[in-house]
């Protein structure tokens, strides 16, 4: 096989267990299900953290979030951290990258080796042609909320694939690419486009407006909700999930119709890989978005892999990551991927997968319940080891042990011995793949980019 075109799509914050591919009980993703037929399909890909910026970073440099330092210690990249994209490149590559997410932006150094990059948000969608926009408006109902100045409430995946298209129209010839996708949906608020509004509401007490108006209401008032407990009602989580589902399903059919354009080009062999940057919490452990906890709800994410003419180590039960798939192309490629957390597939695998995420605080939802208990909850930077029946995580304030799918019952006094080895693991992993390369840098997020993440609810 000659050196592959690969086309990477990430889409944000979807949980395995939501998916065709997770075995779910609603069909929302038949066109990644379709993919992962007809290649690989992962159910346990583990991610390397729980929120965009760190796990977008490991994906996009293939280190470990502690390595790289972003969502740990920093939130630009050092100039210190190679990323995948000058690895592509430096193979010969021409690469690619249109992003809907602020975290994987010039914001934050993860534009860095691309040689064509575009960050959608509100204010830079006038910079897409005039016929793009006149195409999305006139279809406005049918791939977003309608006529609204409430950004927030606005679907684009529309406008990332007829901006994906045009770009593959330029890109084909001798020269293999590296194109990278990040769509936004469905990362809260769930709002899915008026098409889909009513996609799983059949059962609801709510019609489905006024389930989408429920699910913003969440999204704005979640620190509240959590801080009193997530008491929400029977219908309310079941209105919820419905938007999130639907925000899932519609995604799925704009990515498959992404990947029919692909494969319907004269591209010469072409990789596919679909898969989340993290999962979501809908009240387990009293939590809600992708807060704070390293659980399967937030890291356990879909994968499938298609158009890689090579038989893998691996099955699809069998615990991966991304940088796993990420070294996989590297080498594939003819690039250099020493260095790189990940292992090579077609030769390996992994008995454990490594999540960390940063220094967390509660003072959002202190401002709302000055009781709120947040014992339970590791506030210092926090690193989590899951074998396929085990989670063990540590922090400076102590560690647990938990045997899946329970999450919430810390058995390190039953089994000392096997909490002291993932302890010991633990260690030496660090010591391979977690010490940073360079110190953590900190930005200043304003405008534009304060504005996107004010509407994902990171800021207010």
């Amino acid at each position: 096989m000659d050196a592959p075109n690969v086309v990477w799509i990430t889409l944000d914050s979807v949980r395995s267990d939501h998916t065709t591919v997770g075995g779910y009980e609603r069909d929302t993703t038949p066109a990644m299900a379709d993919l992962g037929a007809r290649g690989h399909a992962f159910d346990t890909c583990i991610s390397h953290s729980k929120s965009t910026l760190p796990s977008s970073g490991a994906i996009l440099t293939g280190l470990a979030p502690s390595r790289n330092t972003l969502g740990i210690s920093g939130d630009v990249l050092p100039d210190g951290v190679p990323t995948v994209a000058e690895r592509f490149s430096d193979a010969g590559y021409h690469t690619a990258c249109l992003s809907r997410n602020s975290f994987v932006s010039p914001a934050t150094g993860l534009d860095r080796g691309f040689d064509r990059f575009r960050w959608l948000a509100s204010e830079t969608m006038t910079e897409l042609p005039p016929s793009t926009l006149v195409k999305y408006l006139l279809n406005i109902r049918r791939h977003s909320a309608g006529l609204t100045r409430d950004t927030a409430k606005h679907a684009t995946p529309y406008l990332m694939n007829e901006t994906a298209r045009r770009w593959l129209d330029d890109v084909g010839g001798e020269q293999p690419f590296f194109f990278y996708l990040h769509y936004n949906e469905p990362h809260r608020p769930y709002y899915p486009p008026l098409s889909y509004i009513d996609r799983y509401t059949d059962d609801l007490e709510m019609d489905p407006r006024e389930a989408a108006e429920f699910a913003l209401e969440v999204h704005h008032d979640a620190e509240e909700i959590v801080a009193n407990g997530c008491d929400l009602s029977d219908d309310e989580w079941a209105a919820l999930r419905a938007m999130y589902d639907a925000e899932i399903a519609y995604t799925d059919e704009m990515v498959g119709r992404l990947v029919d354009h692909v494969r319907s080009l004269p591209l010469g062999d072409t990789v596919v890989v679909v898969t989340a940057d993290h999962g979501e919490l809908f009240g387990e452990h009293g939590l809600l978005s992708h807060w704070h906890v390293l659980s399967d709800a937030v890291t356990r994410v879909p994968l499938v892999l298609s158009g890689l003419d090579a038989d893998l180590a691996v099955s699809g039960d069998d615990v991966v990551q991304h940088a796993d798939v990420m070294r996989t192309l590297l080498e594939a490629a003819g690039a250099d991927a020493d260095g790189t957390v990940g292992v090579d597939l077609r030769s390996e695998s992994r008995e454990y997968a490594v999540s960390q995420r940063g220094p967390i605080d509660f003072d959002a939802v202190y401002e709302h319940n000055e009781d709120f208990d947040a014992s339970r909850f590791h506030l210092p930077a926090l690193t989590s080891l899951r074998t396929e029946t085990y989670r063990y995580q540590e922090s400076e304030a102590g560690a647990d042990l938990f045997a899946l799918p329970d999450e919430v019952t810390d058995v390190s006094d039953e089994r000392p011995d096997l909490a002291a080895e993932l302890s010991a693991e633990l260690d030496e992993w660090y010591e391979r793949h977690g010490q940073p390369i360079d110190a953590g840098e900190r930005g200043e997020f304003s405008g534009a980019v304060q504005r996107q993440l004010r509407d994902l609810g990171y800021v207010e």
